[in-house]
């Protein structure tokens, strides 16, 4: 079996942002043939997000809506006009999915809601996916992962205190919900292939996301309680959290290490050569009662030690511990270089670029990064010729006619 899973598969591609382009790239990166579909008037906005290259800004410069798109071709259409509707639906029986991140009212504004297109290609299966769904109060609100994980609970957990919010970095629901929406996908297409019957997929990101927070909500309802910040708290392990070692190359440096038991805490003290001389940390219940101290205790011991060296006594010594690791550190890890991680590939305005490669491997259906993501518009002829039949008078007419750029 040399053929990868999902070929054969067609997907036309509305989304942008992070939820849908990463759901459309694991069918794109194990086969399936996505084409995007974008404005040039109102583009990805993770086009318009660093880091560039050369720090150069540009809408073909972002490595980060790069790295969202491998493996995709893509076109442009203003969709505000009659005309690209028309090609839209022209292209519709071409397709298996269309997939579309809007907030609901868009394609209700263009009249090209589920029915219609099922009206023009009846087994389609299709995913809309945005903040709330496309039902209640709230559906026609738009916004970004960072306003989704503080409405679904994510900030208020997060930190060091009800006082001092550390909410989880960036935009973070948007790598919730691609799992969720990616795997739902697969099973319509998998009940298309035993039925031969379409469906439509309403994937609320803030539905999707709160599975993560599943152990705090049945908390609540087993007990009453609402769960606050605990920080780097745990109810297993003492000491842990990240340490602040010395400094290198005018960088922070830190080591993340957790102690789960009395005989890892003494081989820790050892290694820290922190003499704890009244015991008082000696056993891990008076390690939980006072962890504030506890922690200044171990950040004190670490802070004139270096990250690997101190990362090497300690896994020595049976103590789980590893280094924070910056961008740099994970571009030279040798472990994922000995997984072949990193992927170059060659972007039609960037040149040799690197990108995250697959997370996994599967030894019959391997994926790839098939091809880098598009520049905007770049497959314009490529796509209309191939599936449309157009010729290359109808295509300049409809540039010109500024249909498509």
């Amino acid at each position: 079996m040399g053929k990868l899973p999902f070929e054969g598969i067609r997907v036309l591609d509305f989304t942008w942002y992070a939820v849908g382009p990463v759901t459309t790239k694991y069918l794109a990166d194990y086969g399936a043939e996505v084409v995007r579909i974008e404005s040039a008037a109102r583009p990805d906005g993770l086009r318009l997000a660093p880091p560039w290259k050369d720090a150069q800004p540009g809408v073909n410069r972002s490595q980060f809506f790069a790295s969202f798109n491998t493996s995709k071709r893509g076109v442009t259409l203003d969709m505000s006009k009659p005309a690209a509707r028309e090609i839209f639906l022209r292209m519709l029986p071409w397709a298996d999915v269309v997939t579309e991140s809007f907030t609901p009212k868009t394609l209700r504004n263009w009249s090209l809601d589920y029915a219609r297109m099922r009206a023009v290609k009846p087994d389609l299966i299709m995913l809309s996916t945005c903040m709330q769904g496309q039902t209640g109060p709230h559906r026609d609100y738009p916004g970004f992962g960072n306003l989704m994980a503080a409405l679904s609970g994510f900030y208020h957990v997060s930190g060091y205190s009800e006082n001092e919010p550390c909410p989880p970095y960036g935009a973070y629901t948007d790598f919730i919900a691609p799992r969720f929406s990616a795997c739902v996908l697969i099973a319509a297409l998998d009940y298309r292939r035993r039925t031969g019957r379409g469906q439509y997929i309403d994937m609320a990101q803030y539905e999707a996301s709160l599975h993560n927070l599943a152990p705090m909500l049945i908390d609540y309802f087993a007990t009453g309680r609402v769960l606050g910040p605990e920080g780097n708290k745990s109810a297993r392990y003492a000491p842990h959290g990240a340490y602040r070692c010395a400094d290198e190359d005018g960088h922070e440096r830190w080591v993340a290490l957790a102690v789960a038991d009395d005989r890892e805490w003494a081989a820790c003290a050892s290694v820290l050569g922190a003499a704890d001389r009244d015991g008082r940390f000696a056993t891990m219940r008076a390690r939980m009662g006072d962890r504030a101290a506890l922690d200044e205790f171990v950040g004190a011991a670490v802070r004139g030690r270096g990250a690997e060296e101190l990362t090497g006594a300690l896994q020595q010594a049976g103590v789980a511990a590893y280094p924070v690791q910056n961008c740099m550190d994970l571009h030279r890890d040798e472990n994922l270089d000995a997984f072949g991680f990193w992927r170059w590939l060659d972007h039609k305005e960037m040149g040799p670029s690197p990108y995250e490669g697959l997370a996994h491997r599967m030894s019959r259906t391997p994926g790839d990064l098939r091809r880098p993501a598009p520049a905007l518009g770049e497959h314009n002829d490529e796509v209309f010729r191939e599936i449309l039949g157009m010729d290359a008078d109808e295509v300049e007419r409809l540039r010109r006619d500024q249909v498509i750029y």
